[in-house]
């Protein structure tokens, strides 16, 4: 039992890990670089520029546009629910971009530097010397991202705001984030006590809920899906 503690522990550890406070991108970053839109830039931003700023579990990403302005893509359920543009407008709240998330709808928004940055520090072309693509002239960056504004679909792992900002400024979507989560649970994949606590855990089920196409089928599928794929 012991053991299966410990495995859990790990696995919560590894996810909380998952750049979830911190970006590998930043990993030989110039510091020089770093910004923070509460105190205002030391040096003026560059229309075209890839703005990074972290999250309580992620980084979001940007393409600066100039006059204080950022183009993100960011999910949003308001569009579905109304058409005021002003209310549209105002700043997206956590909840407003969570529902936005389930209901996989996005827009390409041009918000205020600070509504942007939210009170967190910015990173500035974090990723330039991470990728293989070469960055675009500034102009292009901006560009193709106004192109972009507008509804757009989303995808939490597949189409997010990494996503974006990597194909505006490298002309390729690309992100890390994306890549660091499908290795975390690639890893509780192949780990096999993953069988054992899906078991455990299948046993727990049956016993509070009784023995039923609903909980045996899982306990009986999900446990061989894990050993097959380990």
């Amino acid at each position: 039992m012991l053991q299966l503690l410990t495995f859990l522990v790990e696995k919560l550890c590894l996810l909380s890990k998952f750049k979830l406070f911190e970006s590998s991108w930043s990993d030989g970053v110039d510091h020089d670089r770093e910004r923070y839109a509460q105190r205002g830039p030391t040096t003026p931003l560059r229309r075209g520029d890839l703005l990074e700023v972290p999250r309580t579990i992620f980084s979001h990403y940007g393409i600066y546009l100039g006059d204080n302005k950022v183009a993100h893509l960011i999910p949003d359920i308001l569009p579905v629910l109304t058409n005021d543009k002003k209310l549209i407008g105002s700043v997206i709240t956590n909840k407003r971009l969570i529902l936005g998330c389930i209901y996989r709808c996005a827009t390409v928004r041009v918000d205020t530097l600070e509504d942007f940055a939210y009170g967190s520090k910015i990173l500035v072309n974090s990723m330039d010397k991470m990728m293989k693509n070469r960055a675009l002239s500034n102009e292009e960056v901006a560009k193709g991202a106004e192109k972009l504004i507008g509804a757009f679909p989303y995808s939490l792992l597949w189409n997010n705001c990494e996503h974006f900002a990597t194909y505006c400024r490298y002309g390729s979507a690309v992100s890390r984030q994306t890549e660091q989560f499908c290795e975390c649970l690639k890893s509780i994949i192949r780990d096999q006590r993953s069988v054992i606590v899906t078991v455990l855990l299948g046993i727990i089920s049956i016993v509070n809920f009784g023995m039923a196409p609903s909980t045996t089928l899982p306990i009986i599928f999900i446990p061989f899906t894990l050993w097959m794929a380990g």
